[in-house]
């Protein structure tokens, strides 16, 4: 990959955390502005202890998961574009090559073409000399 192709899939996978983000945040003010609007009545038994530790451990855990998976289908998504992209550079690789060789054949063509018409301008010349010389 060269540095241009390397760039590009930065500023797509860039654009994409962008976007990501954007949904994210927009996830997060709609649920607040739910929350908002609800009315919770909390009963408190104090007998237990909350693990407060374990559940944000747990909320991590789920919010790491989302974001891998996230990650492993944007890498999937950038792998199938980068192919995509290398077999078009290589058909237009072969075309490009199948193209200069037709080029190198018709010059060659007209090359000996000009050979010819300069051969027989030659013939030609020679032969009016002769008649000339003939009268």
């Amino acid at each position: 990959m060269n540095k241009v192709e390397l760039e590009a899939k930065l500023e797509s996978l860039t654009d994409e955390i962008n976007f990501l983000r954007q949904i994210f945040e927009e996830e997060i003010r709609e649920l607040q502005s739910q929350i908002k609007d609800t009315s919770v009545v909390v009963e408190m038994d104090n007998s237990r202890n909350l693990d407060m530790d374990a559940i944000v451990a747990e909320v991590r855990a789920q919010y790491e998961e989302i974001a891998n998976r996230s990650r492993a289908e944007a890498e999937m998504w950038y792998k199938s574009k980068f192919e995509e992209i290398q077999t078009s550079a290589s058909k237009y690789g072969d075309d490009l090559r199948s193209t200069k060789t037709e080029i190198a054949d018709l010059n060659r063509m007209i090359q000996r073409l000009q050979s010819e018409i300069d051969s027989v301008k030659g013939q030609r010349a020679n032969l009016e000399n002769q008649i000339a010389e003939a009268e």
